[in-house]
């Protein structure tokens, strides 16, 4: 059967819409990408990333398969180095001539001529608003694509006092931060990121306001292993029982619960010890396992000792308004102030998507309905990439990218039919949210910490016939780049035209 080649849209040029152009580029399709920044990288684009800002992912984890990062890199990249090496992917693979920056995409509709595809209207910087008609389009904006804000009353007194707000990724040069009265609204890895380099760039006073404490993995476990050869092997991921789990697995798992029991609460000592969460009151009240997802943070090295010997101030809470010269919080606590810095993460969403294709894409409560968290059965000739939310979060686009040209083209070793597709949807989503909440993070497109299962679901609808290494490093060792290489180009080989 001959497969037409497709005019296809790739909306992002971060590491998910770099991967999915490569994908559909290499097939034989025709790409265009659109980005509304002035440069490729996403969250790595040099304007909008904070001062240190690196990798959680170490470097090996953090690469597409058909290209290491440099060996000179550190085991955690900082932010410039991400963006160099992503800049590289897309020079060697030749995506620089298909990118167009400074463009956004108004809205996206069905196209009006009765074709399959998307009229997707853009605006360019300066430019008149013009429509073009693709017969696919690919929605790579991921999770971080819009800035979430907090506002709260008397912001317009603060800042008329001198007083400045920003959103974390506005915080791009350390110089904004020397003398001044810092507090930093959040207590993701941003929010401790910032608030540790706040100390070290010179700020007067650095306060940290949260809601509650979490648990946090620093990047060497005891000091010793790096956290990788813990968190991110199978054997580990079997401890969390998984979606459609028959009677025999259920019963492992209860053989297996004081075991596994034991174990996290080994791991919470451990923690407790090394980062002197006592010591701090950071305690957190839920046990670990539960909370494990992916907006689980790695410990930002210094923040628990700032912490502990008074660098930086936490208060327990959040902003309930702002006076001139001061942050007063919800406990009733004033904090004289010079800069609020709002660490409180993104907005996932499709603005662009007309309101009845945003209804069947997301559900009331907020979760998207995707099939492999890509995918959704009523929106045809369309895919999310960068969606599926992990640790290792660009081997999960790459591998969520080929799975959706397969996809597109008709190609999977079995092509499911839109019923099926809305069932195992349904089946998923129920799963989230009764028997796995921490998984609803990030509108439901949480991979963590079931890496393994999801890449095991992808590569067997893609075909794959080259899916282990052998027994013993594929449960004690983290995912690996160049073997997943292996299992991608071991599906069977197709060509457009």
């Amino acid at each position: 059967m001959e497969i037409r080649k497709k005019n296809v849209c790739v909306i992002g040029a971060g590491v998910s819409g770099l991967a999915t152009a490569k994908a559909f580029k290499e097939t034989g399709h025709s790409v265009t990408i659109v980005e509304r920044s002035s440069d490729l990288g996403g969250v790595w684009e040099p304007a909008r990333s904070y001062p240190d800002v690196q990798t959680q992912s170490p470097k090996d984890l953090y690469r597409y398969t058909d290209m290491a990062m440099p060996s000179d890199y550190p085991e955690w990249p900082k932010g410039p180095q991400v963006h160099a090496y992503l800049a590289a992917y897309a020079d060697r693979h030749g995506l620089g001539p298909v990118l167009r920056f400074d463009t956004h995409v108004e809205t996206i509709d069905r196209r009006d001529d009765g074709r399959p595809g998307w009229r997707v209207t853009l605006r360019p910087a300066g430019g008149d608003q013009r429509s073009e008609d693709f017969d696919f389009v690919a929605v790579c904006t991921g999770q971080f694509s819009d800035k979430n804000r907090i506002s709260h009353p008397g912001e317009h007194d603060f800042q008329s006092g001198g007083g400045a707000v920003m959103h974390s990724s506005e915080y791009t040069e350390p110089s904004a931060v020397k003398g001044k009265r810092v507090v930093v609204l959040g207590f993701s890895k941003s929010a401790t990121d910032i608030a540790v380099n706040a100390v070290e760039a010179g700020a007067s006073a650095v306060t940290i306001v949260y809601r509650e404490p979490v648990w946090r993995v620093p990047y060497f476990i005891g000091g010793l292993i790096n956290f990788k050869r813990i968190l991110y092997v199978r054997v580990q991921e079997n401890m969390f029982p998984p979606w459609g789990m028959g009677a025999f697995g259920r019963f492992k798992h209860a053989i297996a619960k004081p075991f596994v029991w034991a174990n996290w609460r080994a791991l919470e000592s451990l923690l407790k010890t090394q980062l002197k969460l006592r010591k701090c009151g950071m305690v957190p009240n839920k046990r670990i396992e539960d909370t494990v997802s992916c907006s689980s943070p790695i410990a930002t090295p210094g923040f628990y000792p700032m912490i502990a010997d008074g660098r930086i101030k936490a208060i327990r809470g959040t902003f309930d308004h702002y006076e001139e010269g001061a942050i007063v919080m919800t406990g009733g606590e004033r904090v004289e102030a010079d800069l609020a810095i709002q660490a409180v993460g993104w907005k996932l969403g499709v603005p662009f998507l007309p309101g009845a294709y945003r209804d069947k894409l997301v559900a009331p409560d907020g979760l998207y309905r995707l099939y492999r968290l890509i995918a959704n059965p009523d929106l045809p000739d369309m895919g999310f990439v960068g969606f599926n939310s992990s640790f290792c979060s660009v081997l999960c686009s790459e591998m969520a990218a080929n799975w959706l040209v397969r996809y597109a083209d008709g190609q999977l070793a079995h092509q499911p039919t839109a019923d099926e597709m809305r069932g195992n949807i349904d089946m998923m989503l129920t799963w989230r949210r009764e028997e796995r909440p921490a998984a609803g993070v990030y509108g439901g497109q949480c991979v963590a910490p079931y890496h393994f299962r999801h890449f095991d679901e992808l590569l067997a609808d893609i075909g794959a016939t080259e899916k282990r290494r052998n027994p013993l490093a594929e449960r004690l060792l983290p995912p690996n780049a160049d073997a997943f290489g292996r299992y991608l180009k071991s599906a069977p080989a197709y060509q457009v035209g």
